[in-house]
């Protein structure tokens, strides 16, 4: 009766090593499962609460101002081993100048962009505001979705820029520059930017753009812009390819022709493809036939610093003249 007793105790308590060896088995693989899982909200967070703490974060700025500062290096030593188009100004005197009206438009930005878009950038993420918000995409799509929509609202800034006449009093100070380089990217009336405030929270407030994304876009943004103005000669090769997708060189040149129907083309900041899909896509037009300006601000004086900073607020000719009649056409 003891060793019944005994024999029963231990087969109800005991467990058999085989048991044993596949608890451990299983054990191990619900943890790699977890390990993998707990990776890929880290990457991709699921939850609602991961998903906003990742995009309430910001590019820093260790990573975001030495990647344009250097951008903006390379291009102007590029510009001087491989110019594009023949320069027409002196160039240190220029890029003095262009240098302090880009000065001017950064700290009219970090007073009048900075609190306001920032700020609404955080509360359309915490409040679940904008397209983008309603929509409950996986943050591995909201991103480059929300970079892509940035980049095509900017296009239609671009284009009021140039059609609504109070705008163009403003833009007009950056199309008059008679060469275009990376100086040029940064050469803007600091009141356009400040005019630039408004359509920026209303892409932010109705797109549903979180800091994250609205942090990339702007560095992205910014290495475009000085890309596209600069005047580097890329083999003609490399620029056919890169202009199927992202705006270059030699496409922005024509922008900014003094012809009107060639500046009345190549809106686009970024991608490439808006002016394709709006028709207003020019690249058949070489390089060296391009005169870069306005025509009617093509005295030495309109190029004084203190006539850039005025011109918005004073009478401005037409930038181009009228159209030639002719009596047939009467």
């Amino acid at each position: 009766m003891k060793l019944d007793k005994v024999s029963i105790k231990e087969n109800t308590s005991g467990k058999s090593p085989t048991k044993t060896a596949q608890e451990k088995r299983e054990s191990a693989t619900m943890k790699q499962a977890h390990s993998t899982q707990s990776a890929s909200r880290e990457k991709f967070p699921e939850s609602s609460h991961a998903k906003e703490d990742w995009l309430l974060r910001r590019l820093p700025g260790w990573f975001s101002g030495p990647l344009i500062y250097g951008t903006f290096c390379f291009l102007f030593y590029r510009e001087r081993r491989r110019p594009l188009r023949h320069r027409v100004e002196a160039r240190g005197e220029r890029t003095n100048r262009n240098l302090l009206m880009a000065g001017m438009t950064a700290l009219a930005l970090r007073v009048t962009e900075r609190p306001l878009v920032s700020r609404l950038s955080r509360y359309v993420t915490q409040r679940k505001v904008g397209v983008l918000k309603w929509l409950s995409l996986p943050v591995w799509l909201e991103i480059p979705l929300a970079v892509v929509l940035m980049d095509y609202t900017l296009y239609w800034w671009h284009v009021l820029t140039h059609r609504l006449s109070w705008l163009w009093r403003f833009h007009v100070v950056h199309h008059i520059d008679k060469d275009l380089d990376a100086s040029t990217a940064i050469r803007f009336h600091f009141g356009e930017m400040v005019l630039s405030v408004g359509w920026r929270a209303g892409q932010v407030l109705l797109l549903g753009i979180s800091p994250l994304p609205l942090s990339l876009w702007q560095t992205c943004l910014l290495i475009s812009v000085l890309f596209h103005h600069s005047n580097v000669a890329l083999p003609l090769s490399i620029e056919r390819r890169l202009v199927k997708l992202i705006v270059t060189p030699r496409m922005h040149g024509i922008h900014h022709s003094t012809r009107r129907d060639e500046t009345n083309s190549n809106w686009s900041s970024g991608l490439t493809i808006w002016d394709v899909l709006h028709g207003t896509l020019t690249l058949d037009v070489p390089q060296q036939s391009i005169t870069i300006g306005v025509p009617a601000f093509q005295n030495p004086r309109d190029l004084a610093l203190a006539h850039l900073l005025l011109m918005p607020f004073a009478p401005q000719p037409p930038s181009w003249p009228p159209p030639e009649t002719h009596p047939n056409n009467e």
